[in-house]
């Protein structure tokens, strides 16, 4: 750009002291067009800027723009924190090729996470104070189905008393027992913020039909009250008594709970369906656990899809005239096989009182007590 007069007669003091007024109007003018020419040209420089930076923004963060828009879209649903959102997905394919996962390693201690990353919990690898205190803050409430049906009601006086001295203590807990005897429930001083619902369901000829039958309550109870209820729910067996404490170390998304009986034997030894006609079917040359029937757990959301995914599965069988080798915990067996846990539970959270104890276990948090089941049980 060409100026019309000198950058002297713009700078120079002593320029202007000489120059007529003529002069003087004539370089206050050109003062203005040099700073109009700066201004500009500084604008047009911070536009280049700015649309540049702008740009460099949009090619380097375009999938944080639209995650962060895909997750204001999102509507957590009742009953669910922020660690259901977690992981939603733990898939695994069928048929995939890989080693059995070991609970106990070969210098004898104990392992505690499975090879997809989850924990395994055992006495040692979690402080309960913390781990419970974190919880508390969060006002949970958790939702645990028991079923007592025929001679079964007579375990629930020591299932309710011993879980009122350790599971859950200090948070709100809600049972809700199915039952065919309601009058038969006895009476047990719950703590504060626990409370005991009877839900009356018809008896059976069979114990495993009540065991088949188990799946579709649960999921039936999630869609009726649960989803509006509780943040977590367990299903545990009633015939069995709480020995230690049981708290916020076992919640999370999906829980599943190592069979005491198996979790030092051979995938191929396990007791799964190994009819290939049956929907709980699994080949002898894949699996991890095996994962007892008697607790079940996690998110309500989650639960939901164990539950609704096993009455399936349970009533093809059915339409088919099968029935899995072991009910219930068959098709349990098979969703966790391909539906990971994101955590598990070790042998702890569900022994035997007629095993004797182990170097590994430590501590004996719940346990299945020891029956004469032709004397509970209405068949053979």
């Amino acid at each position: 750009m060409k100026w019309s007069t000198t950058p002297t007669l713009i700078f120079s003091p002593r320029s202007e002291r000489t120059n007529t007024g003529m002069t003087k109007f004539q370089n206050m003018s050109t003062s203005l067009l040099v700073l109009a020419g700066i201004s500009v040209t500084g604008l047009i420089f911070l536009g280049y800027n700015s649309i540049s930076f702008g740009y460099k923004e949009i090619r380097l963060c375009p999938n944080l723009t639209q995650e962060h828009q895909e997750n204001s879209n999102l509507q957590s649903p009742q009953g669910l924190t922020q660690e259901h959102q977690e992981n939603p997905n733990l898939q695994s394919p069928q048929g995939l090729s890989y080693n059995q996962p070991s609970v106990v390693g070969l210098d004898g201690k104990v392992i505690a996470v499975t090879p997809w990353l989850a924990p395994i919990v055992w006495e040692g690898t979690f402080d309960s104070v913390l781990i419970d205190s974190i919880y508390k803050q969060q006002n949970i409430t958790i939702a645990t189905t028991v079923f007592a049906l025929g001679k079964y009601t007579q375990f629930l006086k020591v299932f309710l008393e011993s879980a009122e001295l350790n599971y859950f203590v200090g948070f709100r807990v809600h049972y809700y027992l199915f039952t065919d005897h309601p009058e038969q429930v006895p009476t047990v001083k719950l703590g504060h913020g626990r409370q005991l619902t009877v839900l009356k369901v018809a008896s059976s000829n069979r114990w495993q039909e009540i065991t088949l039958r188990r799946m579709e309550k649960l999921e039936k109870l999630i869609e009726s009250r649960l989803v509006n209820e509780a943040d977590y729910v367990f299903s545990l067996d009633v015939d069995t008594k709480f020995y230690g404490p049981w708290g916020a170390e076992s919640l999370g998304r999906l829980i599943g709970v190592i069979h005491p009986g198996y979790y030092q034997t051979a995938r191929q030894h396990f007791p799964y369906e190994r009819r290939p006609q049956s929907q709980a079917y699994i080949p002898v040359a894949e699996g991890d656990y095996y994962y007892g029937g008697a607790v079940i757990g996690g998110s309500v959301k989650d639960v939901h899809k164990v539950a609704k995914t096993c009455r399936e599965q349970l009533d093809i069988d059915a339409a088919n005239s099968i029935e899995a080798a072991w009910q219930e915990e068959s098709h349990l067996n098979k969703y966790f096989l391909y539906n990971k846990p994101s955590k598990v539970l070790s042998p702890e959270y569900l022994w035997q009182d007629f095993k004797p104890h182990t170097n590994e276990v430590k501590i004996i948090r719940f346990s299945q007590v020891i029956k004469n089941y032709a004397a509970v049980r209405p068949n053979p």
